[in-house]
């Protein structure tokens, strides 16, 4: 096996060897519900760890939902089912998956699909987040299958439209490649974790990301147009929230991505151009195509919405932050607290580098940025254990960091 960080020599293993299709053939797609129960028995039947993966159309569609979901079981062999195709009645496959643990590679972009159609693991392995544990600083798929079992996988569809039907037999081999050796990565991942004293650390992180609760919506999600920075009036800002709702109601009915109805560079263009009839609209990049002239009296009709809009109801240029602001500027705003921050985040690198971590799964970033700037009135290990716990780090993590932010926490700016 590998070992994380090593370089090219003379005893080095040959090159991996290339997949392009699975080893016992593409499998047809599943869709129908009789297809679906006989496939279900089979995973069922099998034995072992299941591997699961799902595929979505994130760039195409508004729903992030499973277009397709992979499964592989030793015992059983690989299946692709169309969820689409059953009108999502997967009752059968939720009970077989039901059996044992899952393997998924990045879970979280998975599972809040996978959920939707009530599929939830008993218990997870995360294959990527193994491999950060472990210590590689590459953990793609593609990567840890070559560093750890010798072979390429045939990639290059994960950003397709999986909405499209019928699904292409390159992209049915692509997706059944990414559950054909996710069992075998696995156990060679678990192998190394329990060689390196990390396995109890990796289960802790896998319990805590299966029965993570979903993020809540974002309060405000238009703020987070691209380019929203260069609009710092409340006027211009109203603009930008007006045809972003506008937009999103199209491509939430429309289940279009919302890119694709009109791109957010559009959308900071018309907001600082402000144009006074629907001819100055349709003069702008992108709204003189035949799909914005169709659109333009939504648009404009939102951007006289918010021209109309009364200063009461304008947004605030600089709405209250959800927790400390930028780091950069802790050095005006709280001398000591960036004290406290940059003796927190040496101590947390040194303990990373001991253990061959990423600093950032050694300890949230954010919850490190929140401890030190409203750290506990009294500090010890008993309270900054708590206020650690409290942010949702688990036992593992302050175990390691605790004594190591005790002494940051205490830092002062030195003259």
């Amino acid at each position: 096996m590998t070992t994380p960080g090593s370089g090219p020599s003379a005893s080095d293993p040959p090159a991996p060897v290339l997949l392009t299709e699975p080893a016992e053939g593409t499998p047809d797609v599943v869709v129908d519900l009789e297809t679906l129960d006989r496939a279900a028995a089979r995973i069922a039947a099998g034995h072992g760890p299941i591997a699961v993966d799902t595929e979505r159309a994130s760039g195409y569609r508004y729903s992030q939902r499973a277009y397709l979901v992979q499964v592989r079981r030793q015992g059983a062999g690989t299946f692709l089912i169309d969820p689409v195709a059953v009108d999502d009645q997967v009752d059968s496959l939720v009970a077989a998956l039901a059996t044992d643990e899952w393997v998924l590679h990045a879970a979280s972009q998975d599972l809040p699909c996978l959920a939707d159609l009530g599929l939830r693991p008993t218990r997870l392995f995360d294959t990527e987040l193994a491999g950060r544990l472990a210590g590689y600083e590459r953990v793609a798929l593609g990567t840890l299958v070559e560093l750890l079992l010798g072979y390429h996988l045939e990639k290059g569809h994960g950003a397709a439209d999986w909405s499209r039907r019928p699904l292409p037999i390159d992209w049915l081999n692509y997706a059944a490649l990414d559950v054909e050796l996710l069992i075998q990565l696995r156990d060679a991942l678990e192998a190394d974790l329990r060689a390196q004293g990390k396995l109890a650390w990796a289960l802790e992180e896998f319990e805590a990301l299966r029965t993570a609760e979903p993020a809540p919506p974002r309060r405000e999600p238009w703020r987070r147009t691209s380019g929203i920075h260069s609009v710092r009036t409340p006027r211009g800002l109203a603009a930008i929230r007006a045809l972003w709702e506008a937009r999103d109601t199209i491509a939430r009915d429309r289940d279009i991505a919302p890119g694709r109805v009109l791109p957010d560079s559009a959308i900071i263009q018309a907001a600082s151009v402000n144009p006074a009839d629907e001819g100055a609209l349709l003069q702008l990049p992108v709204y003189k195509g035949r799909a914005q002239r169709r659109l333009a009296t939504t648009w404009l009709r939102a951007l006289r919405t918010a021209a109309q809009l009364p200063k009461s109801e304008l947004p605030d240029p600089s709405p209250p932050a959800d927790g400390p602001p930028p780091a950069n500027r802790w050095a005006d705003k709280d001398p000591e607290a960036a004290a406290r921050l940059a003796a927190a985040r040496g101590a947390l690198t040194r303990i990373a580098e001991e253990n061959r971590l990423p600093v950032e799964n050694l300890l949230q970033p954010d919850l490190v940025r929140r401890t030190c700037w409203q750290p506990p009135a009294d500090i010890d290990p008993t309270t900054v254990a708590a206020a650690l716990r409290a942010g949702g780090a688990r036992e593992w993590q302050v175990g390691l960091t605790v004594d190591a932010l005790v002494t940051g926490l205490k830092a002062t700016v030195s003259h």
